[in-house]
Order: C-alpha cells, then structure tokens, then sequence
C-alpha cells in the first residue's frame, strides 16, 4: 500500500515538473516571438570584420554617442576576454583556423562575454550591448542570433568591409602596435605579425549576403571607411539613429576648438542667460582669440557661433566669414533668465533645491534641462564628426555638452564640467578617445563655475542618504508661498522621459505570463504647485485651495 501511494506521488510530482517545464519553454517562445514586435527591446549590436578594419572605433565612438543620448550602451570586446584567458600572446598561429586548442578557447570566451552581455542587459539597467568581435563566420553569427533570440534581444549587425592597402596599413601602425598583443615590439615586426593575422581570418571569412543568406538580418555594411553604404531592414528607432550616426562619423584628421564668448556684462553682474554684450575685458579677449587663430596658422578654419549678441561679438573681431547657430544659443532658463542664483533662490526656494538635486534633469520653468540641450545639440555633433577644423565660440552650457560628448562624460558629471571664461580648448580625435589641449589666453574674467553642491546626491555621505533640504514653495502666478515642507533626496521630475533613459521608469516592456506576473503599479506623485512633481513624504496631496492658486 505504502509503495502504491510513493509511486502514485512520484508520478504526480513528475507530471507537475512536466508542466513546469512546459510552461517554462512556452514562456521562452513567447518571449522569442514577440521581441521582434517591442519597441524597446534590448538590442545587441554585432561588429563584423576582418581585423584593422576600424571595428572597435567604431565600436567606442558608437557606444560614447549613445551614452551622450541617454541610451545606456556598454561595449564587449572579445579581445580583452581572450587576454584574460591567454595570458601571453605569441604569434598569428593562435588565429590559424586548424589550431583546434585556440579555437576552442575563443569560443569560451565568446560564451563568457555574451553571459556579461546578458547580465548588462538584465540585471544592470542596460538598452544596446556592443559585441565587438570579428564574427566571421556564420557559425559564429548563427551563435549569437540563437543567444538573443532566448533571451528576446534584437540584433544589428554591423560590418566594416575594407580593400584599401593604405588604410589597413595606417590602422595597424595607428592602434595595433600599441596593442597589449604586442609588448616591446618593433613596428616592423608588428605589421608582419598582424598582416599574417588578417591571413588567417580571410581563410574562413563569409561577409553577410544581402542577397540570399543573410537578406532577413537587419544591418549596415560600411565600405572603405565610410565611402559607401549598405543597410538592409532597420527594425526601430534605435536602429535609424545608429545608422544615421555611422554614415555621420568620418575618419580623417582635424581638430575642434571650443571656447566661450567673451566676458560678458551678464557674466559681471553674476547674471544667467539674456543676451547681454561684451564687457571691457570680453572685448580684450575677442582680440586675444584673434590673435590665437593667427598665432596657430589656422587659415581654413570655420567659426560658428549662436545668434546671441556676445558670441557675434567675438567672432566679429576675428575678421573671417562664420556661421550663426540658433542650436548652440545657451540653455533656456526659463523664469530665471537674466536673474542672479541669489535671486533664483530667495525668489523662487524649491525650484533652486530641486535643481542642486539633479542639475541634468532638472528643467527650468518654462525653460530647459541639461537634457533637452543635448538632444538640440545633436545636429552640431554629427557636423562636428564631419568637417575640418572649426572653431566653435557657444556658451557655457553648450561648451559643456559638448564637452562630455568628446571626451565620455556621464550624464551626472556634465553640468559640473568647467569651461572658463576666455579659455581655449582644442580637441583632437585619436584612435579611441580624444586629446584635449587647454590654452589660457591671459584676459581677466569672473568665474562662473558653480561647484556641485555638498548635498546633492552625488556628494552624499554616511548611510547614502543627503540632508533634507527646507524649502518654501512660491506659487508663479501671484508670487504667495503656498506651503512649507522637505524636498525628499528621491522626486519623480516634471521633464517627460523616454524608456531608454529614464531611471524613474521600467526600462522596458515586461512580458507577463503566468510565470512573469506583472508588478504593482507605483502610486501616482501629487500635483506639487512648484511645478515639480515628487512623491509627498506624508502622503497627503494638497487641498483644493493650493490647486486653485495655481490655476487661478
């Protein structure tokens, strides 16, 4: 009787664990099915190419822009993984494709890095992983589709086909001789190595075929270095902006000098935004930059600047033709232009607090953020990628912004970037990154950098939570203060957030089953009359009285 009822037990538990299973693989084909048809989607990006053909350079500048977007973008390049493993490299035979034992190596760690891509995408907040590899072969491709499709990622593929002798040349002299492959290396030596490298790799090398094969894929075939383009079914949003940023990014040498205006009248005074004009001292700069443009023999130079009076100031005295941007004018301040941080804050007390806690976000009454102003400067990074030397004359906001592009600020060390009055800063791309050389032009100004404040988020101590900060909330309309309370360390903000940037938000759609429940709807903030919204630290909403303050 006793082993009727065990048997009778075991099947039951056997069948539920068949359902479990089931409902588990159902779930995964669920999910399979429908990533083609959400938006939001993590996607992994995937380089293709043989060796030197500019795939991590593009894999870098891609991902830095991304970033600058607000699109949470990490690269993994299979070469570091292949160091960790292989501690010392010897020769081009690890790549030859007979050398069983290397290749079994370099499918290790290829497993490896997509399990870190995995978790970047799942558990680390993260929207477009870059797998930066060569990626060659089909087998290999067919790899890393099988892997996104269990885990409903969307996949681009990125490859960089290139015949052009003195390219390949240049980019190995320019990047590989520098490589951790090849420590204490003549350059002679290096190139034969690479060169019989590149060997190895076109012996199994199949590019995509638009075709037949590979004519479902969603990609873009980058020829010689940019000189033409294939793309074939861009799938979303994300994808056009990658698409339109490589057909942007240019490789050939130049530089990008960024100053600000001259010290302004604004500027003495301590006064933000307006359009004031030069002051004494700003004019002696206008003369110094002169000066510095024909100091550098930079002949063909373009100058741009906005349609503000004081950078129109200072390219006029340069005495060559430029262009007036209404993009690069500075950031909006809204109610504040043309108040000094001292009147913001006696006048209008929670939103100054509000935006010493998030200087990025924050957004200006009737006015803009740090945010909006990088998504109105896009248009001048991708003619920045593309042009010669130019010279840009913008403001302090802008300079920063353009500032943390170049040189892979995050979003939260942007607005603290420091770009001094009558400073030069000339940028000069290189392979991975970007060189920066500052050139003070001796000219007096005030200092218009405002450190990040001590209780700012940032800049937080002890058990990780900053100081409540007091505030009285002024209603705009009649100038009344409304009521008195505590500006809580975490606020839901008044700005609109996209998916892909907001930390506020679920990144992405969530895809709910019986195994996926949903999870519980966050409570809805009350309507606060400062025009910020945040979560109440008592739970009250405001009564009928306040609202109608506001809408009186």
């Amino acid at each position: 009787m006793a082993a009727s009822q065990q048997k009778g037990t075991a099947v039951l538990e056997s069948s539920a664990e068949g359902k479990r299973t089931e409902l588990r693989a159902n779930e995964v084909l669920k999910k399979c099915s429908w990533a083609s048809y959400m938006t939001n989607s993590p996607t992994v990006i995937v380089m293709i190419g043989l060796p030197a053909r500019g795939k991590t350079y593009m894999s870098k500048k891609l991902t830095r822009y991304l970033n600058w977007i607000g699109v949470p973008t990490k690269v993994f390049n299979l070469g570091v993984y292949r160091r960790e493993a292989v501690k010392a490299y010897k020769s081009y035979d690890f790549f030859r494709h007979d050398n069983e034992e290397a290749m079994e190596i370099r499918k290790q760690c290829a497993l490896v890095a997509l399990q870190d891509v995995k978790a970047y995408l799942a558990e680390e907040g993260g929207q477009i992983a870059v797998f930066d590899a060569t990626n060659t072969t089909r087998e290999r491709r067919e790899l890393l589709l099988s892997f996104a499709k269990e885990h409903a990622y969307k996949v681009f593929f990125v490859e960089s086909l290139c015949d052009d002798p003195d390219v390949i040349a240049a980019n190995i002299m320019d990047v590989k001789v520098s490589s951790p492959d090849y420590p204490e290396r003549d350059r002679e030596s290096v190139m034969e190595d690479f060169l019989k490298r590149i060997e190895c790799y076109k012996v199994m090398y199949q590019p995509l075929d638009p075709d037949e094969h590979d004519k479902d894929l969603s990609f873009i075939q980058v020829i010689n270095v940019g000189r033409s383009f294939l793309v074939n079914k861009v799938q979303d949003y994300i994808q056009s902006k990658i698409v339109y940023y490589l057909m942007n990014i240019h490789v050939h040498s130049h530089s990008i000098y960024l100053c600000r205006h001259g010290e302004s009248e604004h500027n003495v005074e301590g006064r933000i935004g307006g359009d004031g004009m030069l002051s004494v001292q700003g004019k002696k700069f206008a003369g110094a930059l002169k000066g510095f443009v024909e100091q550098h023999g930079l002949t063909d130079l373009k100058v741009w600047t906005s349609q503000l009076g004081r950078t129109i100031q200072t390219a006029e005295e340069l005495g060559v033709p430029y262009e007036q941007w209404k993009i690069l004018n500075e950031i909006d301040a809204g109610v504040c232009e043309e108040m000094t941080y001292e009147m913001i804050e006696e006048t209008f007390p929670a939103e100054f607090a509000l935006r010493d806690q998030d200087k990025y976000h924050y957004r200006y009454p009737g006015g803009e953020s740090y945010q909006d102003l990088v998504q109105r400067l896009e248009p001048v990074i991708m003619e920045l990628e593309r042009q010669g030397n130019v010279l840009v004359i913008c403001h302090q906001a802008v300079m920063r912004c353009l500032l943390a592009y170049f040189l892979d600020k995050s979003a939260d060390d942007l607005p603290y970037l420091k770009c001094p009055l009558h400073t030069v800063l000339k940028l000069t791309p290189v392979a991975y990154g970007c060189k920066v050389d500052m050139f003070d032009l001796k000219v007096e100004a005030v200092n218009t950098h405002r450190d990040r404040p001590l209780r700012s988020p940032a800049n937080m101590s002890g058990k990780g939570t900053a100081t409540p900060l007091q505030y009285s909330v002024v209603c705009f309309s009649c100038n009344d203060k409304v009521r008195n309370d505590v500006v809580p360390t975490t606020f839901l903000r008044r700005n609109s957030f996209t998916p892909l940037s907001s930390h506020d938000q679920v990144k992405r759609p969530r895809l709910y089953s019986a195994g996926n429940p949903p999870q519980s709807r966050r409570p809805l903030a009350p309507f606060i009359p400062s025009m910020q919204s945040f979560e109440d630290p008592e739970g009250a909403e405001l009564t009928r009285s306040q609202v109608s303050c506001l809408s009186a």
